[in-house]
């Protein structure tokens, strides 16, 4: 119960690491504002968790609704101590020289603007309560290149600054502030936007799931689970002396090259060097 009688607003909380983070929250104590625009599924999981869980819609590229939405908390449940700003999707899946200036703009809309705002609405209302953590999504296609498209990458990396800044200005007020960097997590970013049929997004999936365990150090597919047990802890009393920070949650895919941790992947210098000192491999 590491987040017992403890408020929380889930953006994004229908699906893939919102949900799981949902149901993580709520066994650990918490009772949850759930945020998205899903509202038959959103129903659903208040129903399924009546009493500790309440939805409401909101749209995170409209300001009025994150400002709505942590009121809300505080109405359902008479205050505020956590936020997760986790709402998102894959943006624009263009190159910067194919990019337009409104996809660009949409796309920071719902991945950074929406943070800085959830950041900015729920400072009042944690400030009542004495303090508060606040969670970020990032990824960590804003930490390197070569994860996603630009406008996602460049998205990610502004929630990585954003969330330093952010627990600068705010630990005055016993506020912290983190970041998560997903790696490869099995869930519907991957197909989303991309007008596949329901078959073709499972099929998506599946195949994430099986290339996952063969591209990272850790053998195993990423689930929503494993952001989810992040964000416990990250809010939780347990990381009271964590903030201005990302963590890492990817399997060790971004601690080197594949050389670095497999074997039978050489890099191309030592293989280079090899071949150099036996050309007839003997």
């Amino acid at each position: 119960m590491r987040l017992n009688n403890k408020i929380a607003v889930i953006t994004g909380g229908c699906s893939g690491i919102g949900r799981a983070t949902v149901e993580r929250f709520v066994a650990e104590g918490a009772r949850v504002l759930l945020a998205d625009i899903q509202d038959e599924t959103g129903h659903a999981i208040a129903a399924e968790y009546k009493g500790q869980v309440v939805y409401r819609n909101c749209d995170v590229t409209r300001e009025s609704d994150i400002a709505a939405t942590m009121d809300a908390a505080v109405a359902a449940f008479g205050g505020l101590d956590i936020v997760f700003n986790n709402a998102g999707a894959g943006g624009a899946r263009v190159s910067i020289e194919d990019i337009t200036g409104e996809a660009w703009d949409q796309t920071h809309a719902l991945l950074l603007r929406s943070v800085a705002l959830g950041i900015r609405y729920a400072v009042p209302h944690m400030k009542a309560r004495g303090g508060g953590a606040i969670v970020n999504t990032a990824s960590i296609a804003g930490m390197q290149a070569g994860w996603s498209q630009i406008a996602y990458a460049v998205a990610k990396a502004g929630v990585i600054h954003l969330t330093k800044v952010a627990a600068a200005d705010l630990a005055r007020h016993n506020i912290r502030v983190n970041a998560i960097c997903p790696g490869y997590i099995v869930t519907n970013i991957f197909a989303a936007g991309t007008n596949l049929p329901p078959d073709a997004v499972a099929r998506v999936n599946e195949a994430i799931a099986a290339t996952a365990p063969k591209s990272q150090p850790v053998p195993v597919a990423g689930s929503p689970y494993h952001i989810a047990d992040a964000c416990v802890f990250l809010s939780s009393a347990e990381a009271a002396f964590v903030n201005g920070t990302h963590l890492v949650v990817d399997g060790g895919i971004t601690v080197g090259p594949r050389h670095a941790w497999d074997p039978e992947s050489p890099s191309a210098v030592r293989q280079a060097i090899m071949s150099a000192v036996n050309p007839a491999g003997r």
